[in-house]
């Protein structure tokens, strides 16, 4: 057996795990295509782009917001109950948010925003109760190799999900597109539920007592691995909004979608090939890498290089996107490591508070670099970022998970 492929070997005989990854898969690729079918919903509702924005973001900050508490909520209830009750509430969202167009005027456009809002609080949590779940049925080299995996995933359904919505808005329209994501969320979530219940897992991990338990922010090591997350995710959303305001520029729009996937491939490449390695993922190692496949960019963007070369361009994404998943997924493992076993999936909740804050905070100054200064300008700040990832991930004490509080 090829050392390469024997940690993969050991994730397909680890009973259940290959149907909870599909599943989970199913349960999340909507995430990414989502917000580019309410843009082509509310846009064509309002004929605004900006109002779409907001729409859009209102639902993302409903997703941030309630992170936290669907995790708690998931930690101390059965899974199938939970994965029910809000896949129930995130499809009654999105029919509701898809017939406003229809039935309404573009000037109502501030009810799809509360909308969006309420469907955002409701999303199912399949991405932290999967993080959550793995440990429970992979230990040792089989737990790195299928938070590697989990991590590849991620990126392939970042390149498929926004291609597969934009092919439906075309061929159809944004109401489609719409409700198609919204029957992959539910029909993931329930089937990710019925996946932990025959893998026995459907029952929290722990039964902690809930009076005097502090929050898991006051966790030190904890908070420093969100920290890193944060800083990982607004390095990652400044290079795509690079990647596009460069295209645009360029007067060639479709340009920024071969990039974003050619930086997509080399980031499932490297994925693929750091889980088969083997061995403990060394996060701040990961996370320099990260870095210093980002920093090539300052060198080949404008003002420093003009004109650019897509072709420089794209050697440099597709080399420098082969530490994404390897960070991504040791940055996972990390906090799976670090969270008490009885709050991991709220542990995973708070990560993506932090990675929504992320973008939040990344994507304006990132525009504002690009308007001021160029794409050079925006992708040192990226770099920036993710240098300060790895500083606060060397900080990070590794120790055995123990209940807070």
């Amino acid at each position: 057996m090829s050392p390469v492929l024997r940690p993969y070997r050991q994730l397909a005989a680890i009973p259940h795990l290959p149907w909870l990854l599909l599943w989970s898969v199913v349960g999340r690729i909507h995430l990414p295509a989502t917000p580019l079918a309410v843009s082509f919903l509310i846009a064509g509702w309002t004929g605004s782009y900006a109002v779409a924005g907001v729409v859009g973001g209102a639902l993302t900050l409903g997703m941030g917001v309630a992170g936290p508490m669907r995790g708690r909520a998931a930690d101390r209830s059965p899974a199938g109950r939970l994965l029910l009750v809000t896949a129930s509430g995130y499809g009654v969202g999105i029919v509701v948010l898809g017939l406003l167009p229809g039935f309404t005027p573009g000037s109502a456009w501030p009810v799809a925003a509360v909308v969006a809002f309420l469907t955002g609080l409701s999303t199912p949590p399949v991405t932290a109760m999967s993080r959550a779940s793995f440990p429970r049925l992979a230990t040792g080299s089989a737990r790195s190799a299928v938070f590697t995996v989990e991590a590849s995933v991620q990126e392939a359904m970042y390149i498929a999900g926004p291609a597969g919505a934009a092919v439906v808005v075309a061929v159809w329209n944004g109401q489609v597109a719409l409700w198609l994501c919204g029957a992959l969320a539910v029909l993931g979530a329930l089937g990710f539920g019925g996946a932990l219940r025959r893998a026995g897992l459907d029952q929290p991990a722990g039964l902690a007592a809930e009076r005097g338990r502090r929050t898991l922010l006051r966790d030190r090591p904890l908070v420093l691995a969100f920290g890193a997350s944060l800083c990982m995710v607004a390095s990652l959303v400044s290079i795509d909004l690079v990647i596009i305001a460069w295209a645009r520029d360029l007067g060639t729009p479709a340009v920024a979608g071969v990039l974003t996937a050619v930086w997509g491939l080399g980031s499932l490449v490297g994925g693929l090939i750091a889980g088969g390695l083997g061995g403990q993922a060394r996060f701040p190692r990961r996370m320099l890498l990260m870095a210093l496949g980002v920093a090539p960019l300052v060198l080949v963007l404008p003002p420093v290089l003009e004109p650019s070369s897509v072709w420089l361009i794209g050697l440099v994404l597709g080399v420098g996107g082969m530490a994404i998943a390897p960070a991504i997924a040791a940055n996972n493992e990390r906090i799976s490591g670090l969270a008490p076993e009885d709050r991991k999936v709220e542990a995973f909740g708070w990560m993506g508070t932090f990675t929504t804050a992320g973008s939040a905070l990344a994507l304006p100054l990132a525009g504002s670099l690009l308007d001021h200064f160029g794409p050079a300008a925006a992708a040192g700040a990226s770099t920036a970022a993710a240098l300060l990832g790895a500083v606060l991930a060397s900080r990070v004490r590794e120790r055995e998970a123990v209940p807070v509080g």
